[in-house]
């Protein structure tokens, strides 16, 4: 194992300025060249402090930024509209993408990674959608599913 500190938040590892063990090739192949992490040496655990005190800085103005966008989808009704065979089936399925489009045209940015669906939503109809922003901020909005026949 390697022991490296993070320059920036990596999912499903750590928040910046953390001191982590990763397997070397990870470090070594993913986190190293694209500057996301340092090993840890004397210098970059001098370093940890200013980092902790940058993210937990970052971390106040993403959570806020989170709440104004949780608040925002709250209230939040989307529709979209999609093709049906004469059964009722629906041609594909509305996943995560098409969610996040809809979002953006409504002004509001959001990451694919931050949209909580288990699986496409394939049938037409209401489907309360959740959603985890940045600092683990949940928030919901209701899709209507509309049904257009070819």
């Amino acid at each position: 194992m390697t022991k490296i500190l993070l320059l920036d938040d990596v999912d499903h590892l750590g928040k910046k300025g953390e001191l982590v063990s990763v397997r070397p090739g990870y470090a070594r192949n993913f986190l190293l060249p694209q500057k996301r992490a340092r090993l840890a040496d004397a210098n970059s655990i001098r370093m940890q402090k200013k980092l902790v005190d940058e993210r937990q800085k970052q971390a106040i103005v993403d959570k806020a930024e989170a709440d104004q966008i949780s608040e925002k989808l709250k209230e939040m009704i989307l529709e979209t509209r999609v093709k049906v065979d004469h059964e009722g089936n629906m041609y594909g399925s509305v996943t995560a993408y098409d969610i996040v489009e809809l979002l953006g045209k409504q002004d509001v940015t959001v990451e694919k990674k931050w949209v909580l669906l288990d699986a496409p939503l394939k049938t037409a109809g209401t489907h309360e959608i959740k959603m985890r922003l940045k600092e683990g901020v949940p928030a919901r909005f209701t899709l209507n599913i509309v049904a257009e026949e070819n």
